[in-house]
């Protein structure tokens, strides 16, 4: 490995990516974000199926490792489309915490496809993902993290590979 791919690893890493376009098209939030701009929800344990489902009408499916271990896949079951249905806003940006490290990682958004989820009206029945960036494979299998979309907030959440 030459010297800039290793400095590129390196800072993605210890997560001092910087602010702006590069940081949102990897995936990583820049840590020194403003305090007003992320939503304050406590989280709800990932064992708690029947409670995520009264609350938000969504089941977990899975979190898996995908594309050589680069993403998060992120599956989810809707059971009540009004109540999942803050889930899919666009506005609404969702962030993936790695539990171990405070790692917090983001739904990349190509130029050309946009967002890597589900943002049209939910159906109930319906499976739906969500893919996280994972640079750096930061998030092994085995590991658990935190899924927060606005007041949505699931902690101890698995990753399989």
């Amino acid at each position: 490995m030459d010297g800039s791919r290793l400095a590129i690893v390196v800072v993605m890493m210890l997560g001092a990516v910087p602010a702006g376009a590069r940081a949102q098209s990897i995936g990583v939030e820049h840590t020194a974000a403003a305090p007003s701009a992320r939503v304050a929800a406590v989280p709800v344990p990932a064992g708690a199926a029947d409670e995520i489902a009264r609350r938000w009408g969504i089941r977990i499916e899975s979190m898996r490792l995908t594309a050589a271990g680069y993403m998060l896949d992120f599956r989810y079951r809707v059971v009540d489309a009004r109540k999942a249905k803050p889930i899919f806003a666009r506005r609404t940006k969702p962030r993936l915490i790695d539990e171990a490290t405070g790692a917090v990682m983001l739904v990349p958004t190509p130029p050309k496809t946009g967002a890597l989820r589900n943002s049209n009206d939910p159906k109930a029945g319906r499976s739906y993902f969500m893919f996280f960036a994972n640079p750096g494979r930061l998030i092994a299998e085995g590991r658990t993290v935190t899924v927060t979309i606005g007041e949505f907030s699931v902690s101890g959440i698995r990753v399989a590979s």
